[in-house]
Protein backbone atom coordinates (compact mmCIF):
# COMPACT_ATOMS: atom_id res chain seq x y z
CA UNK A 1 0.00 0.00 0.00
CA UNK A 2 1.59 3.11 -1.02
CA UNK A 3 1.78 6.02 1.95
CA UNK A 4 -1.77 8.44 0.85
CA UNK A 5 -0.69 11.28 3.38
CA UNK A 6 2.83 12.89 3.63
CA UNK A 7 2.58 12.75 7.82
CA UNK A 8 0.22 11.08 10.19
CA UNK A 9 0.08 12.40 13.71
CA UNK A 10 -1.18 10.12 17.16
CA UNK A 11 -2.62 12.36 19.49
CA UNK A 12 -3.76 15.66 18.81
CA UNK A 13 -3.62 17.31 22.83
CA UNK A 14 -1.71 20.54 22.75
CA UNK A 15 1.93 19.11 20.77
CA UNK A 16 -0.39 16.91 18.20
CA UNK A 17 -2.79 19.86 17.57
CA UNK A 18 -0.26 22.72 16.68
CA UNK A 19 2.37 20.13 14.67
CA UNK A 20 -1.27 19.58 12.44
CA UNK A 21 -1.63 23.45 12.15
CA UNK A 22 1.87 23.77 11.20
CA UNK A 23 2.25 20.87 8.80
CA UNK A 24 -1.22 21.66 7.38
CA UNK A 25 -0.45 25.46 6.72
CA UNK A 26 2.90 24.68 5.10
CA UNK A 27 1.26 22.18 2.14
CA UNK A 28 1.90 18.70 3.76
CA UNK A 29 -1.04 15.98 3.43
CA UNK A 30 -1.53 15.34 7.16
CA UNK A 31 -3.91 12.98 8.86
CA UNK A 32 -4.33 12.65 12.25
CA UNK A 33 -5.62 10.51 15.18
CA UNK A 34 -7.22 11.12 18.91
CA UNK A 35 -9.07 8.62 20.88
CA UNK A 36 -11.86 11.21 22.03
CA UNK A 37 -13.03 14.50 20.29
CA UNK A 38 -10.09 17.11 21.55
CA UNK A 39 -10.35 19.34 23.63
CA UNK A 40 -10.91 16.78 26.37
CA UNK A 41 -10.33 16.02 29.47
CA UNK A 42 -8.77 12.66 29.39
CA UNK A 43 -5.55 13.82 29.00
CA UNK A 44 -3.09 16.73 29.87
CA UNK A 45 -4.78 19.74 27.93
CA UNK A 46 -7.58 21.09 30.10
CA UNK A 47 -8.50 23.10 32.91
CA UNK A 48 -9.62 26.62 31.61
CA UNK A 49 -6.08 27.87 32.53
CA UNK A 50 -2.15 27.31 31.58
CA UNK A 51 0.61 30.03 32.72
CA UNK A 52 3.16 31.09 30.04
CA UNK A 53 6.02 32.51 31.87
CA UNK A 54 9.67 33.83 29.77
CA UNK A 55 12.07 34.05 32.44
CA UNK A 56 12.31 30.11 33.17
CA UNK A 57 13.29 29.33 36.52
CA UNK A 58 13.18 25.41 35.07
CA UNK A 59 16.87 26.24 33.29
CA UNK A 60 17.50 28.93 30.77
CA UNK A 61 17.48 26.96 27.91
CA UNK A 62 14.36 27.14 27.14
CA UNK A 63 13.65 31.35 27.55
CA UNK A 64 14.93 31.26 23.11
CA UNK A 65 11.92 28.52 23.11
CA UNK A 66 9.31 30.22 25.32
CA UNK A 67 10.56 33.59 23.24
CA UNK A 68 9.67 32.55 19.77
CA UNK A 69 6.25 30.24 21.29
CA UNK A 70 5.26 33.97 22.43
CA UNK A 71 5.22 34.85 18.70
CA UNK A 72 3.65 31.99 17.66
CA UNK A 73 0.75 32.50 20.30
CA UNK A 74 -0.18 35.47 19.24
CA UNK A 75 0.22 34.50 15.50
CA UNK A 76 -2.29 32.04 16.26
CA UNK A 77 -4.49 34.32 18.16
CA UNK A 78 -4.69 36.94 14.91
CA UNK A 79 -5.26 33.89 12.48
CA UNK A 80 -7.83 32.10 14.66
CA UNK A 81 -9.55 35.56 15.86
CA UNK A 82 -9.60 34.88 19.13
CA UNK A 83 -8.17 35.70 22.57
CA UNK A 84 -6.27 32.64 23.40
CA UNK A 85 -3.10 34.70 25.21
CA UNK A 86 -3.91 37.62 28.09
CA UNK A 87 -0.48 38.88 29.64
CA UNK A 88 -1.40 39.38 33.55
CA UNK A 89 2.23 39.28 34.40
CA UNK A 90 3.04 37.16 37.36
CA UNK A 91 4.99 37.27 41.02
CA UNK A 92 6.62 34.63 41.83
CA UNK A 93 7.31 34.48 45.73
CA UNK A 94 10.09 32.32 47.63
CA UNK A 95 13.13 32.26 49.51
CA UNK A 96 15.67 34.74 47.50
CA UNK A 97 18.11 31.90 46.64
CA UNK A 98 14.93 28.97 46.04
CA UNK A 99 14.66 27.31 43.21
CA UNK A 100 11.64 29.20 41.75
CA UNK A 101 13.06 33.19 43.03
CA UNK A 102 16.86 32.02 42.39
CA UNK A 103 16.32 30.20 38.76
CA UNK A 104 13.76 32.85 37.52
CA UNK A 105 16.30 35.58 38.15
CA UNK A 106 18.90 33.84 36.44
CA UNK A 107 16.97 32.94 32.72
CA UNK A 108 16.30 36.77 33.40
CA UNK A 109 19.43 38.12 33.81
CA UNK A 110 21.27 35.59 31.56
CA UNK A 111 18.70 37.13 28.27
CA UNK A 112 18.09 40.46 29.48
CA UNK A 113 14.42 39.66 30.78
CA UNK A 114 12.65 42.56 32.25
CA UNK A 115 11.96 42.08 35.50
CA UNK A 116 10.98 43.84 39.46
CA UNK A 117 12.01 42.53 42.69
CA UNK A 118 10.19 42.81 45.23
CA UNK A 119 10.16 42.35 49.24
CA UNK A 120 7.46 40.68 51.43
CA UNK A 121 6.09 43.98 52.48
CA UNK A 122 5.50 44.93 48.89
CA UNK A 123 4.13 41.73 47.51
CA UNK A 124 1.46 42.51 50.89
CA UNK A 125 0.60 46.04 49.33
CA UNK A 126 0.03 45.57 45.82
CA UNK A 127 -1.57 42.16 45.78
CA UNK A 128 -3.30 42.24 49.93
CA UNK A 129 -4.56 38.66 49.44
CA UNK A 130 -0.94 37.44 48.99
CA UNK A 131 0.48 36.97 52.49
CA UNK A 132 4.29 36.14 52.33
CA UNK A 133 6.05 35.85 55.43
CA UNK A 134 8.95 38.61 56.30
CA UNK A 135 12.40 37.42 54.81
CA UNK A 136 9.90 36.03 51.09
CA UNK A 137 10.84 38.06 47.90
CA UNK A 138 9.32 37.66 44.93
CA UNK A 139 10.23 38.27 41.24
CA UNK A 140 7.31 40.03 39.20
CA UNK A 141 7.76 39.42 35.17
CA UNK A 142 5.60 41.58 33.42
CA UNK A 143 5.47 39.51 30.17
CA UNK A 144 4.03 36.48 31.83
CA UNK A 145 0.22 35.40 31.72
CA UNK A 146 -2.35 33.03 30.90
CA UNK A 147 -3.02 30.74 27.86
CA UNK A 148 -6.32 29.21 27.62
CA UNK A 149 -5.70 25.78 26.63
CA UNK A 150 -8.84 24.00 25.08
CA UNK A 151 -9.40 27.20 23.24
CA UNK A 152 -5.46 26.96 21.55
CA UNK A 153 -6.24 23.34 20.74
CA UNK A 154 -9.22 24.71 19.18
CA UNK A 155 -7.69 27.12 17.43
CA UNK A 156 -5.34 24.86 16.42
CA UNK A 157 -7.16 22.29 15.41
CA UNK A 158 -9.69 24.19 13.34
CA UNK A 159 -6.96 26.15 11.61
CA UNK A 160 -5.25 22.80 10.75
CA UNK A 161 -8.42 21.66 9.03
CA UNK A 162 -8.85 24.67 7.01
CA UNK A 163 -5.40 23.87 5.61
CA UNK A 164 -6.98 20.29 4.46
CA UNK A 165 -5.68 17.90 7.26
CA UNK A 166 -7.76 15.28 8.00
CA UNK A 167 -8.83 14.76 11.42
CA UNK A 168 -10.04 11.29 13.06
CA UNK A 169 -11.62 11.85 16.79
CA UNK A 170 -13.14 8.98 18.33
CA UNK A 171 -11.07 6.98 16.83
CA UNK A 172 -7.88 4.67 18.57
CA UNK A 173 -4.95 3.65 17.03
CA UNK A 174 -4.24 0.02 18.00
CA UNK A 175 -0.44 -0.34 16.73
CA UNK A 176 1.58 0.96 13.93
CA UNK A 177 4.47 -0.49 11.78
CA UNK A 178 7.19 0.66 9.77
CA UNK A 179 6.81 0.03 5.91
CA UNK A 180 9.32 0.12 2.96
CA UNK A 181 8.20 4.07 2.30
CA UNK A 182 6.61 5.32 5.26
CA UNK A 183 4.58 4.10 8.23
CA UNK A 184 1.17 2.00 8.20
CA UNK A 185 -1.27 3.12 11.48
CA UNK A 186 -3.80 0.42 12.59
CA UNK A 187 -6.96 2.00 14.07
CA UNK A 188 -9.99 0.33 15.20
CA UNK A 189 -11.72 1.33 11.71
CA UNK A 190 -9.12 0.82 9.50
CA UNK A 191 -5.54 0.96 8.24
CA UNK A 192 -3.72 4.18 6.69
CA UNK A 193 -0.09 4.73 5.24
CA UNK A 194 2.08 8.15 5.74
CA UNK A 195 5.15 8.77 4.43
CA UNK A 196 6.58 10.08 8.26
CA UNK A 197 5.00 9.27 11.36
CA UNK A 198 4.46 12.14 14.48
CA UNK A 199 3.84 10.54 18.09
CA UNK A 200 2.13 13.39 20.34
CA UNK A 201 0.23 11.24 22.57
CA UNK A 202 1.18 12.18 26.26
CA UNK A 203 0.84 9.57 29.15
CA UNK A 204 -0.08 7.08 26.11
CA UNK A 205 3.23 7.34 24.80
CA UNK A 206 4.68 3.94 25.89
CA UNK A 207 1.79 1.75 24.46
CA UNK A 208 3.11 3.31 21.55
CA UNK A 209 6.33 2.87 21.95
CA UNK A 210 6.87 0.09 24.23
CA UNK A 211 10.26 -1.33 22.10
CA UNK A 212 12.18 1.59 23.02
CA UNK A 213 10.72 1.37 27.20
CA UNK A 214 11.05 5.23 27.51
CA UNK A 215 11.47 6.36 31.33
CA UNK A 216 8.25 7.66 31.62
CA UNK A 217 6.29 7.88 34.53
CA UNK A 218 2.43 9.26 34.57
CA UNK A 219 1.61 11.67 37.47
CA UNK A 220 -1.45 12.01 38.73
CA UNK A 221 -2.24 15.98 39.39
CA UNK A 222 -5.45 17.58 40.85
CA UNK A 223 -6.71 21.33 40.44
CA UNK A 224 -9.18 23.14 42.25
CA UNK A 225 -11.19 25.60 41.50
CA UNK A 226 -12.33 28.05 45.41
CA UNK A 227 -14.67 30.60 46.30
CA UNK A 228 -12.98 33.17 48.40
CA UNK A 229 -14.47 33.78 51.68
CA UNK A 230 -13.46 37.41 51.11
CA UNK A 231 -11.86 40.20 49.05
CA UNK A 232 -13.70 38.85 45.87
CA UNK A 233 -12.51 41.79 43.84
CA UNK A 234 -8.75 41.72 45.11
CA UNK A 235 -8.82 37.86 43.01
CA UNK A 236 -10.27 39.19 39.97
CA UNK A 237 -8.52 39.40 36.78
CA UNK A 238 -6.74 42.94 36.44
CA UNK A 239 -6.26 42.80 39.91
CA UNK A 240 -4.54 39.89 40.50
CA UNK A 241 -1.55 38.60 38.24
CA UNK A 242 -0.80 34.68 37.87
CA UNK A 243 1.15 33.78 40.51
CA UNK A 244 3.59 30.61 41.84
CA UNK A 245 4.82 30.13 45.28
CA UNK A 246 8.16 27.95 46.73
CA UNK A 247 6.60 27.14 49.85
CA UNK A 248 9.23 24.70 51.15
CA UNK A 249 12.46 23.69 49.65
CA UNK A 250 11.09 23.10 45.83
CA UNK A 251 8.03 22.73 46.41
CA UNK A 252 5.27 24.66 44.64
CA UNK A 253 1.77 25.80 44.18
CA UNK A 254 0.69 28.02 41.60
CA UNK A 255 -2.58 29.96 41.17
CA UNK A 256 -4.53 32.24 38.77
CA UNK A 257 -6.82 35.36 38.84
CA UNK A 258 -10.67 34.76 38.71
CA UNK A 259 -12.01 34.29 35.29
CA UNK A 260 -15.64 33.97 36.00
CA UNK A 261 -15.71 30.68 37.96
CA UNK A 262 -13.55 30.59 41.05
CA UNK A 263 -9.98 30.77 41.59
CA UNK A 264 -7.99 28.26 40.32
CA UNK A 265 -4.87 26.49 42.41
CA UNK A 266 -2.72 23.68 42.27
CA UNK A 267 0.21 22.08 43.46
CA UNK A 268 3.18 21.57 41.10
CA UNK A 269 4.16 17.93 40.84
CA UNK A 270 3.83 16.21 44.61
CA UNK A 271 1.30 13.61 42.47
CA UNK A 272 1.42 9.87 42.93
CA UNK A 273 1.93 7.84 40.35
CA UNK A 274 -0.59 6.32 37.97
CA UNK A 275 -1.28 5.20 34.37
CA UNK A 276 -4.26 6.08 31.69
CA UNK A 277 -5.78 2.60 33.13
CA UNK A 278 -5.73 3.07 36.69
CA UNK A 279 -6.01 6.79 37.24
CA UNK A 280 -8.61 7.56 39.77
CA UNK A 281 -10.84 10.99 38.43
CA UNK A 282 -12.62 11.58 41.76
CA UNK A 283 -11.14 13.74 44.53
CA UNK A 284 -11.45 13.20 47.91
CA UNK A 285 -12.69 15.46 50.90
CA UNK A 286 -9.04 14.31 52.39
CA UNK A 287 -7.63 16.03 49.48
CA UNK A 288 -9.77 18.82 49.35
CA UNK A 289 -8.70 19.56 53.05
CA UNK A 290 -5.20 19.38 52.34
CA UNK A 291 -4.74 21.69 49.43
CA UNK A 292 -7.50 24.47 51.52
CA UNK A 293 -5.12 24.00 54.50
CA UNK A 294 -2.09 24.76 52.27
CA UNK A 295 -4.15 28.12 50.59
CA UNK A 296 -4.66 29.14 54.02
CA UNK A 297 -1.28 29.54 55.60
CA UNK A 298 -0.73 32.27 52.58
CA UNK A 299 -3.59 33.35 50.84
CA UNK A 300 -6.25 33.12 53.65
CA UNK A 301 -9.41 34.83 51.76
CA UNK A 302 -8.74 32.12 49.24
CA UNK A 303 -10.17 29.04 51.93
CA UNK A 304 -13.59 28.81 51.13
CA UNK A 305 -15.93 26.58 49.47
CA UNK A 306 -14.71 24.12 46.73
CA UNK A 307 -16.46 25.24 43.60
CA UNK A 308 -14.90 22.39 41.25
CA UNK A 309 -11.48 20.13 41.00
CA UNK A 310 -10.26 17.81 38.17
CA UNK A 311 -7.42 15.50 37.56
CA UNK A 312 -5.17 15.48 34.80
CA UNK A 313 -1.84 13.79 34.40
CA UNK A 314 1.64 15.18 33.90
CA UNK A 315 4.03 12.75 31.72
CA UNK A 316 7.13 12.75 33.31
CA UNK A 317 10.82 12.38 32.07
CA UNK A 318 13.75 11.50 34.85
CA UNK A 319 15.11 15.34 34.10
CA UNK A 320 12.01 16.67 33.65
CA UNK A 321 13.26 17.69 30.27
CA UNK A 322 11.29 17.35 26.88
CA UNK A 323 11.68 14.79 24.80
CA UNK A 324 11.77 15.61 20.83
CA UNK A 325 14.09 13.19 18.75
CA UNK A 326 13.44 10.85 15.40
CA UNK A 327 13.45 6.92 16.36
CA UNK A 328 16.72 5.17 16.93
CA UNK A 329 16.13 3.35 14.07
CA UNK A 330 13.24 4.38 12.53
CA UNK A 331 14.14 7.96 10.82
CA UNK A 332 10.18 8.37 9.31
CA UNK A 333 9.28 8.19 13.26
CA UNK A 334 8.99 11.71 15.35
CA UNK A 335 8.61 11.55 19.07
CA UNK A 336 7.72 14.87 20.59
CA UNK A 337 7.30 14.66 24.45
CA UNK A 338 7.12 17.93 25.83
CA UNK A 339 6.85 16.32 29.58
CA UNK A 340 6.90 16.86 33.21
CA UNK A 341 4.05 19.30 34.11
CA UNK A 342 5.53 22.30 32.43
CA UNK A 343 5.23 21.73 28.46
CA UNK A 344 1.79 23.64 27.39
CA UNK A 345 3.13 26.96 26.58
CA UNK A 346 5.38 25.64 24.05
CA UNK A 347 3.23 23.80 22.43
CA UNK A 348 3.09 26.24 19.32
CA UNK A 349 6.87 26.75 18.87
CA UNK A 350 6.96 22.99 19.00
CA UNK A 351 4.77 22.67 16.56
CA UNK A 352 6.61 24.70 14.19
CA UNK A 353 10.33 22.61 15.06
CA UNK A 354 8.00 19.74 14.16
CA UNK A 355 7.28 21.30 10.66
CA UNK A 356 10.93 22.18 10.83
CA UNK A 357 12.63 18.97 11.63
CA UNK A 358 10.25 17.00 8.87
CA UNK A 359 10.32 19.34 5.99
CA UNK A 360 13.65 20.94 6.30
CA UNK A 361 15.51 18.82 8.36
CA UNK A 362 16.62 20.66 11.15
CA UNK A 363 15.12 23.75 13.45
CA UNK A 364 16.83 27.15 14.84
CA UNK A 365 16.94 25.40 18.02
CA UNK A 366 19.43 23.18 20.30
CA UNK A 367 17.42 20.35 21.12
CA UNK A 368 20.37 18.20 22.46
CA UNK A 369 19.40 18.54 26.08
CA UNK A 370 15.38 16.94 24.71
CA UNK A 371 17.67 13.72 22.63
CA UNK A 372 16.78 10.27 23.19
CA UNK A 373 20.17 8.94 23.91
CA UNK A 374 20.57 10.91 27.10
CA UNK A 375 18.96 8.59 28.80
CA UNK A 376 20.98 5.84 27.64
CA UNK A 377 24.38 7.71 28.54
CA UNK A 378 23.41 7.74 32.21
CA UNK A 379 23.11 3.96 32.79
Amino acid sequence: MAATHDVAIIGLGAMGSAAAYHLARRGRKVIAFDLSVPPHALGSTHGQSRIIREAYFEHPLYVPLVRRSYECWHQLQADAGKPLLNQTGAVLIGPAQGMLVGGTRLSADRYGLDYEMLTADEVRQRYPVLHPADGTVAVYEPRAGILFPEKCVEAHLGLASRHGAELHFDETVTGWKPKRKGVEITTERGKYVASRLVLTPGAWMNRLLPDLQLPLTVERQVIYWFEPIAGHEAFELGRLPVYAWEYEDEALFYGFPNLGDGVKIAVHHQGVVTDVDSIDRTVDETEVGAMRALVSGFIPDLAGALLRSEVCMYTNTPDEHFIIDFHPELPQVLIVSPCSGHGFKFAAVIGEITADLLIEGKTEFDLAPFRLDRFSEKE
